[in-house]
């Protein structure tokens, strides 16, 4: 078991000694969501509230209300990207101080998404990063309640596979993905463990083949413990290991790796490919760590969800994601339904907005949650508002492709590590086409036929919509490198980068048009 005393963090033989006020934060006692919440919103209020947005939205008024909850939701409106950042952010960005968080933000994560083509400047606060660094510790505990898992890992090295730490330089602040402006913070007293790797110097490098390459040459001489990444990147990076040094998997190099700590993405479609990598089991971990902040993470071993962060400076509010609530293209209405976390119900798929310390307020950040254990507060992804298909009402969710994927994986052993779906016409109805990454043999007419049965297993509204408007489903298999390769095209190799799972719009088009090319070429 672990417990803190003075300030040092001790789990079985491993110790580390905390600031005081890290040491604090870990020991916040526990109580009621419903209570957590409103301590955190009230928090929030009385810090921004001499604030342009503040003053906007009368937080005092707000403070004083008997009904704090109900009242920030009467006064101030909900958000998006890109009404906050024309209202507000904007301001923030050219260096004006207190816009809607006390002082100058100086720092911003580019943020696309995997559907927006122009980069989102996501505000980055001295605070949030603490308040990042903070749920982090939080979960790392929790590995002391896990059973039958190598607790002597965790004094080993911890390999963080993100974006550049050298930062864009603007005006008043600096810019990039938000893992590397976390690393570039990354508490002294952790860089000086020496567990974080690949170091300082490697984390620098913008080039992402040139890191890959520096990784592969440095990791001989590296105790990994724990791999820390989006799936895709770290399996690529594993697989080069593998190859240049002629291992039988990466074990071989790394035998007290037993973690990995992942998000971003559903794991499922990756799973089957990764454990091909390893020598024996290791442990699972999954995080929501969005551009906005750290927002849940796995704190139970086996657990279906993601326990929310709910006492560390994030106020939720979830959005039921309907028609009521959002219109046929995903957009959120300007006055949607908005519930605290005591009010909504299990197995409901939600919008979640966020109020944060880095002056995020009320904030839908694209995501569909649903709640799955109402008294642990655990959540699991569904997928993005933007990102389902519902061309004749058949409600196809990011969640159902990947457990389509994930059935059909095991069924035909085979990895399919990367895959995405759009809409296409069918005479005047339509079909939906599935664009398939592996490397292994398949029969795509038999392919085809499993995703198509499994989805109907999963999902009412689809098994009804194939016998009426939902005429066919394509499936194209491709190579995994042209996924790869269609993403540096668009320059989003590495880091948070992840390939969209629906294609709609523009990205469909650059899409058509790049896998055109390839056949030219």
């Amino acid at each position: 078991m672990y417990y803190l005393r003075d300030s040092t963090l001790r789990m079985g033989y491993f110790d580390i000694k905390l600031p005081k006020s890290i040491a604090r934060a870990l020991n916040l006692p526990i109580s009621d969501p419903r209570r957590q919440q409103l301590k955190v919103l009230k928090k929030l209020l009385r810090k921004a509230r001499f604030t342009q947005f503040g003053q906007e939205y009368k937080f005092d008024e707000i403070l004083l209300s008997r009904h704090l909850g109900k009242k920030f939701q009467q006064l101030v409106p909900c958000y998006d990207y890109s009404k906050l950042y024309a209202d507000w952010w904007h301001k923030a960005k050219d260096g004006v101080p207190d816009v809607c968080w006390p002082g100058v933000i100086k720092y911003f994560a580019l943020s696309s998404g995997t559907s927006e083509a122009a980069s989102k400047f996501i505000p980055i606060t001295k605070e949030l990063i603490r308040s990042n660094t903070i749920t982090s510790f939080k979960q790392l505990l929790s590995l002391a309640k896990y059973e039958d898992v190598p607790k002597s890992a965790i004094g080993k090295g911890w390999m963080i596979l993100g974006g550049s730490t050298q930062l864009q330089k603007g005006p008043t602040y600096f810019a990039g993905d938000l893992s590397g402006i976390q690393q570039k913070n990354i508490p002294f007293w952790f860089q000086g463990l020496g567990l974080y790797k690949p170091g300082k110097k490697i984390a620098k490098e913008k080039d992402w083949s040139k890191k890959i390459e520096e990784i592969v040459e440095n990791a001989p001489s590296w105790d990994i413990g724990f791999i820390v990444g989006v799936p895709a990147w770290l399996q690529i990076c594993m697989e080069k290991i593998i190859e240049r040094y002629q291992l039988d998997n990466i074990h071989d190099m790394w035998p007290n790796l037993a973690f990995y700590v992942h998000g971003g993405v559903a794991l499922e479609p990756y799973k089957k490919g990764f454990e091909k990598l390893l020598g024996k089991p290791i442990t699972y971990i999954e995080t929501y760590l969005a551009s906005e902040g750290f927002l849940a993470y796995q704190n139970r071993q086996d657990a279906v969800g993601m326990h929310l962060a709910l006492n560390n400076n994030i106020f939720f509010e979830f959005v039921p994601f309907d028609d009521n609530n959002f219109d046929a293209d995903g957009n959120m209405v300007d006055n949607p339904e908005a519930y605290m976390i005591h009010e909504i119900e299990e197995n409901k798929d939600y919008s979640i907005l966020i109020s944060t310390n880095a002056g995020t307020w009320r904030y839908a950040i694209g995501d569909t949650v649903r709640l799955v254990d109402k008294e642990k507060s655990e959540i699991i992804i569904t997928g993005r508002t933007k990102h389902f298909l519902s061309l004749v009402g058949e409600h196809l969710s990011v969640d159902n492709m990947n457990k389509a994927i994930e059935m059909v994986s095991e069924e035909l052993n085979i990895s399919i590590p990367e895959f995405t779906v759009a809409g296409v016409p069918h005479g005047l109805f339509f079909a939906h086409q599935w664009y398939i990454a592996s490397n292994d043999v398949i029969d795509t007419e038999d392919l085809r036929r499993r995703i198509d049965e499994k989805i109907k297993e999963l999902n009412d509204d689809y098994e009804v919509e194939r016998r009426h408007a939902l005429k066919d489903v394509y499936v194209t298999v491709l190579p995994e490198q042209t996924f790869m390769d269609f993403m540096k095209s668009k320059g989003k190799m590495g880091g948070q980068h992840k390939f969209p799972r629906v294609l709609k719009g523009k990205m469909l088009e650059d899409w058509k048009k790049f896998l055109q090319s390839q056949m030219v070429s």
